[in-house]
């Protein structure tokens, strides 16, 4: 009985030894974490110490982002946001601020035909985007800006223009026809309405009739 026992005690010794696919080296200098994570038996075999928490789990949370990598990050990422907002900004403001124009131009030339009761008249050039108010001995000519473009100018009588010149007539009861023009800039639009009937102008994102 006794030599059984030891016989089996040899053989689990050994089969732990296999398991842990560690064997005694003396050539081998192990790091100090490693040290600490093996515990030599009498056998001589290293086998994993379950009982020290040592760095070999921990070695791969530290090869995380650190705060100031973190920071660093978050800086670039809010640099990046800030210098591309207000380009899109800018050019939904510009855009917005033509079409504002040109209502007010609509709006500027019905008023003076009710109220002097004479004939205006509004050229529009969509070949170099630009109107020209003319009328009791009055010249003014008004060009778009920021790379704004006229698309087109819807006139029932005429359909959608998109290029040439339009004149449109505002007599002592104003245009005899609704207006709509379409105002464009890379990818982004505005739609000025103006009402022959109330004399009312109406601004739109976007494309609309």
């Amino acid at each position: 009985m006794q030599t059984l026992r030891t016989g089996t005690c040899k053989r689990q010794s050994g089969v732990r030894s296999q398991e842990t696919g560690v064997r005694s080296n003396k050539n081998f200098t192990a790091p100090p974490w490693v040290k600490d994570c093996l515990r030599i038996t009498h056998h001589g075999s290293r086998i994993f110490n379950p009982t020290v928490h040592c760095s070999l789990f921990t070695v791969h949370c530290r090869k995380g982002f650190t705060l100031i990598e973190l920071i660093l990050v978050i800086f670039i990422l809010s640099l990046t946001v800030a210098l591309t907002v207000p380009s899109f900004r800018n050019m939904g403001g510009t855009l917005k601020t033509e079409a504002m124009h040109i209502a007010g131009a609509l709006r500027y030339v019905n008023d003076e035909a009710v109220g002097k009761k004479q004939t205006y008249f509004l050229n529009i050039n969509l070949n170099d985007e630009s109107w020209e108010i003319e009328g009791n001995n009055e010249k003014k000519k008004t060009s778009l800006k920021g790379n704004v473009e006229i698309q087109d100018v819807f006139i029932p009588s005429l359909g959608e223009v998109s290029s040439g010149e339009v004149t449109i007539g505002f007599g002592p009861s104003g245009p005899e026809e609704p207006l709509i023009f379409h105002l464009k800039k890379d990818k982004a639009g505005y739609t000025v309405i103006f009402n022959n009937i109330n004399g009312r102008v109406r601004v739109v994102e976007g494309y609309a009739l």
